[in-house]
């Protein structure tokens, strides 16, 4: 069947939705013209609340992979998918409880600075290379998924959706600095899960309401969510999703500039905090949407497969192709939906310009040419801003190459964040780690991630493995049939040259990437620590490290201090304040020059710090 075009009305609800957004950006260029730090522009100022906080959170990490990914996902192998609302609720809980407040006492921008007061310059640049290259390389992946799919159903051209995404966010972002991407955020997250609840309503409708829709999806046996099996090679299990779902997202949350960034500019540690528990209402909210989607999509095309039949030339192209099919006849919604797909491009490409042009700045710009004027660095942000913006969306053509877009974004997560995570993890949890276990380690992690995941790449699992469900095109009128001569190719090529290890390690689950990388970060770190010896407690400042040994021996005083490694946790509840400057000072013969002056600089750029609730009132 002839699948319709886009209408008049729809470019018009298409083009409201990017003017809204680029009018966001200019708003606030006007209204902060007064204010012209460089501050205020990465940070918005650490005057933000925990509700567009939140809001802006949950639409990042919803981007378009999760629109036009995640219902094709539940389409092909079922609604196991729907577990990672178990993954999201873990990684909350430790990003709130562990990793924030650790970045939010040492009032730091940009993550990275913590790894230097905590271990030294040459960790903070490795982390600060590999966070710049798995940003660009998603960032590729987010502009390219939505400009492909329109670019198959509604026809708009590929590479002009592409350019336009990319000028429209290196726009907004290098006009607004954070206040834009935030606001901008929350009005996109409307934009998202409007366009969801439509596709909902209509699909179901017309598949004759929701009993009947449950009733396909049961037969069509995409309703097998709980498999409680331990293979780590089978692609969705309830391990694989819960836990290596758990450290990709946690690699994704915990330490990330972008998330980190947004968190430490809310006015208090418990704005921060609620903004999380917020964010995770919206993670959840989303998450069932695409869910249901895809289930109301099965019950659609479950006996005319319109991928298998060669309508589409691609799963994540199931979903537009489902929205213009059902509003054929409603002009003006698939132009709404559309939207919706490329609000949440917009918003994580934004973020991810933001956050880079914050992270290139403060760790590179400001260590070569420390003495910048304000003016001086505000410009230089804002060009930061445009390289990136152009850097970004040049990746979108590399993104062509590498198939699933659900698939590829986590697994480019996992073998960058999972190792990043691993390296926090080191400082954050265990004071003996020095800085060549940190260094090494990371270095580890990256390898057994990369190693993993190209090999993945190259070798895909077998089939076996990844078990898609049953599709049918029964009712379908072919295009032509050049399906079954390709099947036949396949199989002919798939057995040759495949090396010994393409069954086993390179057949684990995208998920298990960031595990692995994590934990192998972890273990050398913690070995080339104690080979070089452990560095000692008394040097580091309280403020960054979190005790969490404290959960575990609550009972005995005596078992705490000992696994506390001498960092002294007790005297930081006096005043953990004014201790860090005081222990930065007195401890540490090196680099302490510099801990003061950023303690000055902090002191100096934070007026109206209030100690006793460790929040900054106006």
């Amino acid at each position: 069947p002839e699948i319709k075009k886009f209408v008049a009305w729809d470019y018009v609800v298409f083009a409201a939705l990017f003017l809204v957004c680029a009018s966001i950006g200019v708003f606030f260029a006007v209204k902060e013209r007064k204010k012209k730090t460089s501050k205020e522009f990465l940070v918005g100022g650490k005057q933000m609340t925990c509700g567009p906080i939140a809001f802006s959170l949950t639409s990042s990490f919803m981007s378009a992979v999760t629109v036009l990914g995640t219902p094709s996902e539940v389409y092909r192998y079922g609604a196991s998918f729907v577990l990672f609302f178990l993954s999201y609720a873990l990684v909350i809980i430790f990003t709130a409880e562990l990793f924030l407040p650790v970045f939010y006492r040492s009032g730091i921008t940009s993550t990275y600075e913590y790894l230097e007061l905590r271990f030294n310059k040459i960790v903070r640049l490795a982390a600060t290379l590999i966070y710049i290259l798995q940003t660009i390389l998603y960032t590729g992946i987010v502009v390219y998924a939505p400009s492909l799919a329109l670019n198959q159903v509604t026809g708009f051209d590929l590479w002009g959706s592409v350019v336009a995404t990319g000028i429209v966010c290196t726009f907004y972002c290098t006009l607004g600095g954070l206040k834009a991407v935030v606001w901008t955020d929350a009005f996109q997250m409307t934009v998202m899960v409007v366009g969801f609840v439509t596709v909902l309503i209509r699909g179901t409708t017309l598949n004759g309401g929701s009993t009947k829709v449950w009733e396909d999806a049961y037969e069509g046996s995409r309703l097998n969510i709980f498999d409680f099996d331990v293979d780590p090679l089978r692609r969705h299990t309830f391990w694989t999703i819960v836990i290596g779902g758990t450290f990709t997202w946690l690699g994704l949350y915990g330490v990330n500039q972008s998330t980190i960034q947004r968190c430490i500019s809310c006015k208090s540690e418990k704005h921060a905090k609620l903004a999380l528990y917020l964010n995770l209402l919206g993670l959840w909210t989303v998450l069932v949407c695409a869910v249901f989607c895809g289930l109301v999509m099965y019950s659609h095309y479950k006996s005319c497969d319109p991928w298998t039949a060669d309508f589409i030339s691609a799963p994540d192209q199931l979903m537009p192709y489902f929205v213009m099919d059902i509003f054929s006849s409603m002009p003006g919604v698939p132009g709404l939906f559309v939207a919706c797909a490329f609000s949440g491009t917009l918003s994580t490409v934004a973020a991810s310009i933001n956050a880079l042009a914050t992270v290139t700045f403060e760790d590179l710009v400001k260590k070569g040419f420390p003495n910048l004027s304000e003016k001086m660095s505000t410009w230089i942000s804002k060009g930061l801003c445009m390289l990136y913006g152009v850097l970004c969306t040049s990746m979108a053509a590399a993104a062509s190459l590498l198939g699933g877009v659900v698939q590829a974004s986590l697994s480019i997560h996992g073998m960058c964040g999972g190792p990043m995570l691993g390296l926090f993890t080191l400082g954050i949890v265990f004071p003996c780690a020095n800085w060549k276990g940190a260094v090494g380690g990371l270095l580890a992690g990256i390898t057994l991630a990369f190693w993993a995941g190209t090999g993945s790449f190259i070798y895909p699992a077998p089939p076996t493995k990844s078990i898609p469900l049953q599709l049918s095109t029964l009712n379908c009128t072919l295009a032509n049939s050049t399906e079954a001569l390709t099947t036949l190719l396949l199989s002919l090529l798939s057995p040759l040259h495949r090396p010994l290890l393409a069954d086993t390690w390179y057949s684990l689950s995208y998920l298990y990437f960031s595990t692995i990388g994590c934990l192998g970060c972890a273990i050398v770190g913690l070995l080339i620590s104690f080979i070089t010896g452990p560095s000692k407690g008394e040097d580091i400042p309280p403020v960054l490290i979190k005790p969490v040994c404290n959960l575990f021996c609550f009972w005995s005083e005596r078992l705490k201090a000992f696994l506390w490694c001498g960092v002294r946790h007790d005297s930081q509840e006096v005043d953990f304040e004014k201790n860090l400057p005081k222990v930065t000072a007195n401890k540490t013969g090196t680099d302490d020059t510099f801990k003061n002056n950023i303690n000055k600089e902090n002191k100096r750029q934070f007026p109206g710090y209030n100690p006793e609730e460790n929040s900054y009132t106006n």
